[in-house]
């Protein structure tokens, strides 16, 4: 693959990749030596990174975040994922991610692992809270909106 790391990539790009056109953004990378477990394969925990990484660039190009990062609290409350196939040392991913579903303070994120094809799927439920870390706060409008028109996202 020739891919540019580290930066959110357009949909020619993640096309010409073999991502579906149904993931409308994605950032990729290749895998260290350090993400690795015994056997040689990228370690589970090491994809929760990669999401985690992901979601920096997300909700950011989304408007999800305010420019404070002190302030804008993002809480995981569950994750699920479907280990497909390994990556190995030294191969090109692209993980993406999508929001599927919105209720008032939280939304469902879907995340792909592609390498040629799936690798992993992920799901995960976020809850958007105040900088205390337990207030909830409501998603704000425009970001339901670019939830709807950018992934397709139905409110729950």
């Amino acid at each position: 693959m020739d891919l540019r790391y580290h930066i959110p990539l357009d949909r020619a790009t993640l096309r010409a990749h073999g991502v579906p056109d149904d993931w409308p953004m994605g950032v990729a990378d290749r895998v260290r030596f350090h993400e690795l477990d015994t056997l040689g394969h990228v370690n589970n925990a090491a994809y929760l990174t990669w999401f985690e990484n992901f979601r920096v660039h997300y909700t950011t190009a989304y408007g999800l975040t305010r420019g404070r990062p002190q302030l804008d609290g993002l809480v995981l409350r569950a994750l699920n994922v479907d280990y497909r196939a390994s990556l190995r040392l030294g191969e090109d991913y692209i993980v993406t991610g999508r929001t599927t579903q919105m209720r008032n303070t939280s939304f469902t994120m879907e995340y792909g692992v592609f390498s040629g094809d799936l690798k992993v799927l992920s799901t995960a439920v976020l809850v958007l809270v105040e900088a205390d870390g337990t207030t909830k706060r409501p998603i704000p409008e425009e970001v339901r909106r670019a939830f709807a028109e950018r992934d397709g996202a139905q409110a729950a």
